[in-house]
Order: structure tokens, then C-alpha cells, then sequence
């Protein structure tokens, strides 16, 4: 058990360590967004990262306690429900210290896209400096940028980043 976790911890700190030297926040470092493989909120199943590859991933870290959470996953499902049939994703990991947390937040303020429950190793990787924070992620699994907290107004930029990405995914197909 020990071992397993240290283990663990010395993978998601090399992790971090690359992270930090390729500078996440912008898109020229082409940097492959970590891997995780995390079980789902209501735990009926395990999703990984690379079964996403292809799509442009907006990957979300919330709680429930995150005032601008309840904002933020309403209008993302809207944009998420608008352009899945072109290859976009939002998948949501939620940082609370239960399931139950995010559960019953989920009850108030449902969405249609996967929401994962993260024992706070993903968080750590992924270095989060505030909540909400989310990365865009290209259809290659790239990262292309970072968003650090969330305002209602900051949709339009989301889904003209969004927009482009999709566009590029098209042009390589």
C-alpha cells in the first residue's frame, strides 16, 4: 500500500516537474496534457484521457464549493452540447474530499458531460492555481491553454478558442 502510493507520488511529481519547465499557459509549448485515468463521480466507470483523443477536451477542475462553479458547469454544458457532434468534450473533475459533495451539487446544477471524482493526485499534476481551472486540450492531446477561475463573460473567448481548435482538428482530417 505504501509503496503504491509513492510510487504514485514520484510519477505525478516527475509529471509536474515537466509541466512546469514546458510553462502550461500557452499553446506554443506543445506539451501532452498528463494522463489520468480516474473513475467516474457516481462510480459506474473508469475513464482515461487518451480515450479522448481526437476531440478538443476542456478539462475542468471543480467543487462544489466554488461559488463560480455554479456558473461555470451550466453554460460549459451548453457549449458542450452545441458542439459535440464536432469533436468536443468536457470533461469535469471534481476536487471535493467526497463523492457525496459532488454528488449532491450535480443534483442542483446537472450536466450531461462525464464528471470524475480526483483523489487530488490529478490536481497536483495538472497544478492548479485556482477554482475553477480548466485547460484546453487539442485533438493531438496537446495542452493549449489554462483558465484560472471563471466569469460568465469569459464564454465568448472559450468557445472562439474552442472554435478554432475544432477548425484545426477538421483541416488535419
Amino acid at each position: 500500500m505504501y509503496f503504491r502510493r509513492f510510487a504514485a507520488t514520484i510519477r505525478h511529481l516527475v509529471a509536474l516537474m515537466f509541466i512546469t519547465i514546458a510553462g502550461l499557459a500557452h499553446a506554443d509549448s506543445q506539451v501532452n496534457a498528463p494522463e489520468f485515468t480516474l473513475t467516474t463521480l457516481d462510480e459506474t466507470r473508469q475513464i482515461s484521457l487518451s480515450e479522448y483523443r481526437g476531440k478538443v477536451i476542456y478539462l475542468d477542475f471543480w467543487a462544489s464549493w466554488c461559488g463560480p462553479c455554479r456558473k461555470s458547469l451550466p453554460l460549459l454544458n451548453e457549449l458542450r452540447n452545441e458542439l459535440k457532434d464536432r469533436g468536443f468534450e468536457v470533461l469535469a473533475l471534481n476536487v471535493d474530499e467526497t463523492r457525496e459533495e459532488g454528488l449532491r451539487f450535480l443534483a442542483e446544477y446537472p450536466v450531461d458531460y462525464p464528471t470524475l471524482f480526483d483523489d487530488q493526485a490529478t490536481a497536483a499534476t495538472y497544478q492548479l492555481r485556482g477554482m475553477p481551472t480548466a485547460y484546453l486540450i487539442d485533438h493531438e492531446g496537446k495542452l493549449h491553454s489554462q483558465h484560472v477561475g471563471f466569469n460568465p463573460k469569459d464564454m465568448t473567448s472559450i468557445r472562439s478558442e474552442v472554435l478554432s481548435l475544432l477548425k484545426a482538428a477538421e483541416a488535419d482530417q
